[in-house]
C-alpha cells in the first residue's frame, strides 16, 4: 500500500480514537509489512502477474482497515517464514499459521480467525483405506486418541505419506506414525505435495481440511479425504496472524479487528466465500 497524506491523515485520526476508547496505540504513519506464502489455497494464492489473492488477503485488508494502519503484504517461501518474523525482517505472518506453544515460544499472536482440523487425502484408485472418515480425535487426550492413531498407523504402515515442511501436520507425522513403520517424505510447498500424490509417487498426503478440501474442488475425481480429522495437541489451536514476540499493541489491534468481524459476520462470509464452509470461531 502507498503511504499518502490522506492515508498517513486517516491514521492520526484512528490512532486518536483509539486513545478515546483506551486501547493501544500503533507508531503512527508506520507502515506495517506482513508475510504470507501466496501459495496455499485458498488462504493465500498468486496470479501470473504476482498479484497474491485469497482468504487471507481479503482478511487482512479488512483487519488492518478496521485497525487502523497501512501495511504491505509480501510473498516469502513458508520454510524460515517464521524465523523471519523472529528475525525482524517483517511485523507479521499471515499465512494459517496455527497456534502451538512451540511456536508462542518465540512469537506473539491474534486471536484465531479458523478452526477446523487436519486429515489425509488419497488416490481414489489406490485402493488405501484409512478407518476413521468422518470422525473427530482430539490430541489433547493422547490416552483416547490412541486407538484412532494406532488405527491409522496399521493401515498407513510401509506406505510414504508426503506433508509440507515445518508444519503442524508434519510435527503430528513425525510424533505419531514415523516410529510405527510410516514414511514421512516433507516438500517446500503444499502444491508439490499434491503433485507427487497425483503422480502417484505417494500414498497418501496430510493437510488442514481446509486447503485439502481447495485441492479436491479440482480433483475431486482422483482424490478423495480419508481418516479422521486431527485437533489439538500438536495441532494447536487454530490460525491466527503471528506477530513479533512482544508486539502486544499490534496482535491487540489485529484481534480486536477480528473480534468485530466475528461478531458482525464479515469473517464467516468469508470463510463461506473461499472454503464453502464455515470454519471460523466465535470470539
Amino acid at each position: 500500500m502507498t503511504l499518502t497524506r490522506s492515508t498517513v491523515l486517516r491514521a492520526g485520526l484512528a490512532a486518536a480514537a483509539i486513545l478515546a476508547f483506551g486501547g493501544p496505540v500503533l507508531a503512527e504513519g508506520k507502515t506495517y509489512v506482513f508475510a504470507t506464502e501466496a501459495a496455499y489455497p485458498p488462504f493465500n494464492m498468486s496470479k501470473p502477474d504476482g498479484t497474491i489473492y485469497g482468504f487471507e488477503v481479503d482478511l487482512l485488508a479488512e483487519a488492518a482497515k478496521r485497525a487502523g494502519i497501512e501495511y504491505d503484504l509480501i510473498s516469502q517461501a513458508w520454510d524460515g517464514m517464521i524465523q523471519g518474523l523472529v528475525d525482524g525482517k517483517y511485523d507479521g505472518v499471515i499465512d494459517a499459521v496455527t497456534v502451538t506453544e512451540k511456536r508462542l515460544q518465540v512469537v506473539d499472536f491474534s486471536l484465531p480467525y479458523t478452526t477446523g482440523g487436519s486429515t489425509f487425502a488419497v488416490l481414489k484408485d489406490a485402493g488405501i483405506e484409512i478407518p476413521g472418515a468422518d470422525s473427530l480425535v482430539v490430541l489433547d487426550d493422547e490416552t483416547a486418541a490412541e486407538a484412532s492413531i494406532a488405527a491409522v498407523a496399521e493401515a498407513l504402515k510401509g506406505k510414504t505419506v508426503g506433508v509440507q515442511v515445518s508444519t503442524i501436520q508434519a510435527d503430528f507425522l513425525e510424533k505419531y506414525l514415523a516410529p510405527r513403520g510410516v514414511t514421512i517424505r516433507t516438500y517446500p510447498n503444499g502444491p508439490d505435495v499434491y503433485q507427487d500424490l497425483m503422480n502417484g509417487r505417494l500414498d497418501a498426503t496430510m493437510a488442514a481440511i481446509t486447503n485439502i478440501s481447495a485441492f479436491l474442488e479440482k480433483n475431486g475425481d482422483e482424490a478423495t479425504t480419508a481418516g479422521p480429522n486431527f485437533t489439538g495437541g500438536v495441532m494447536g489451536r487454530g490460525a491466527a496472524i503471528a506477530v513479533q514476540k512482544g508486539d502486544a499493541e499490534l496482535a491487540e489491534k489485529l484481534g480486536a479487528a477480528l473480534k468485530s468481524m466475528s461478531e458482525d459476520g464479515t469473517l464467516e462470509a468469508l470463510s463461506m466465500k473461499y472454503f464453502k464452509m464455515n470454519v471460523t470461531p466465535k470470539l
